[in-house]
């Protein structure tokens, strides 16, 4: 085992999700070797023709990864592994909602076809129950510009945005990828659906948080009313503007939306979870050309996350 390798007992909680058979009916190189070359990957941002030969020829590695990352195999596992801690009673359902902008590096311009619609990888198809992660993409908000390969201009350059929402213990519990020039407000809904948590045996997946913490980013009407016709308490503060426009209506400008101070304290666990993130050198840049493959290095990393915490 070498420096970041997945330890003999993060192997034993994972090895159980993993799928048995190969493609065409064969059997799979050594999963071990190879997610652990994923991780290698991941962890560090090296090229792909660089992994250290111990990890066996590069191709498999890049290959297992762009397939698993098409046909949302990454995903499956990282739902196992949230359903597993669900079911012990070790996620924090205080959720906490946020993004991070995420530079793109040269070497992720130049995809052959920027369309959605597009199938990932030749003869693969999404595993069933599992969102495309092509289209796991959020809602445009000013600016307009193509989503299909989540490239967008900022002030940093071509950029992606992560947003995610977080539980108590700092751990990702769902993914959206837009363009970096999209907002944070509009893509409050559009997270918080790709929220979904199954249970061990019989029940409808958790998608409901007990709490939601967010910053003035998501302070909209569109936002509160949406939370509220879910029944989603939540602790989302006022911008200033908001306030003196409805001070100004006077009467008709309503109550003000209640604020927990103490409760948004705990907000920081989103923040802490980014930070995480981009720990993994290939999140905190990106290097893909394909919006799919690198929602499946974010989403990699989240699950080394989970089997880490």
């Amino acid at each position: 085992m070498g420096r970041g390798d997945l330890t003999n007992a993060e192997w034993d909680r994972l090895e159980s999700f993993l799928p048995r058979g190969g493609a065409r009916g064969g059997r799979w190189s050594d999963h071990r070797s190879v997610i652990n070359g994923v991780l290698y990957r991941v962890r560090t941002g090296v090229q792909w023709r660089d992994l250290p030969e111990r990890f066996g020829p590069w191709e498999t590695v890049y290959k297992r990864h762009r397939r698993w990352s098409a046909d949302g195999t990454w995903q499956m596992l990282l739902s196992k592994a949230q359903t597993a801690e669900d079911a012990a009673g070790r996620i924090d359902w205080d959720v906490s909602v946020d993004s991070t902008a995420v530079r793109a590096h040269q070497h992720a311009a130049g995809a052959r076809n920027t369309s959605p619609a597009v199938v990932p990888h030749k003869g693969v198809r999404p595993r069933t129950n599992q969102v495309d992660p092509v289209l796991r993409t959020g809602r445009p908000a000013g600016g307009g510009g193509q989503v299909g390969e989540c490239l967008g201009r900022s002030r940093g350059g071509f950029t992606i945005k992560i947003h995610l929402a977080a539980d108590g213990r700092c751990r990702p519990l769902a993914l959206l990828l837009t363009p970096g020039h999209y907002g944070d407000g509009p893509q409050l809904r559009s997270v918080l659906e790709q929220l979904s948590v199954p249970r061990i045996g019989v029940g409808r997946p958790r998608t409901r948080p007990d709490q939601v913490l967010a910053d003035k980013a998501y302070t909209s009407r569109e936002n509160r009313r949406y939370l509220r016709r879910r029944g989603i308490p939540h602790t989302i503060p006022e911008r200033l503007d908001q306030r003196r426009h409805r001070h100004a209506r006077g009467s008709r400008g309503g109550r003000p939306a209640g604020f927990d101070r103490e409760r948004y304290k705990k907000r920081n666990t989103v923040e802490r979870a980014i930070n995480r993130l981009k720990g993994f050198r290939a999140v905190a840049t990106r290097y893909e050309k394909r919006a799919y493959t690198y929602l499946g290095t974010v989403t990699f990393a989240a699950l080394i996350i989970w089997l880490r915490t």
